[in-house]
């Protein structure tokens, strides 16, 4: 699947994760970049959030070692009300499986 973000006002988007969601996924730090941002979580795992073209969000699990890159879970279509708690449930790698 093909998808095509826009640009996002990553001041609005840290707002509707919450500012306890952030500390709890990545202590604080974030990443922002002109679609999103990411916050680094642990262990080479990180969590996306990206502006999608039909005013949603795509949350991501992210792994990476090295220069390699492997989403290890993906949900598309979350609205700003769900963010937050979609982007928590997303860090929590160790729990196993999550999105789709």
């Amino acid at each position: 699947m093909d998808t095509t973000f826009r640009e996002c006002d990553t001041r609005e988007l840290l707002g509707q994760l919450g500012r306890m969601n952030v500390l709890c996924i990545s202590g604080g730090r974030v990443l922002r970049r002109e679609t999103g941002v990411t916050l680094p979580v642990s262990n080479g795992y990180s969590v996306t959030v990206d502006l999608d073209g039909n005013d949603t969000y795509v949350v991501r699990r992210v792994f990476k070692r090295g220069a390699k890159v492997w989403i290890k879970g993906e949900m598309v279509g979350v609205y700003c009300d769900e963010v937050g708690e979609v982007a928590y449930r997303a860090s929590c790698f160790r729990n196993g499986p999550w999105g789709v």
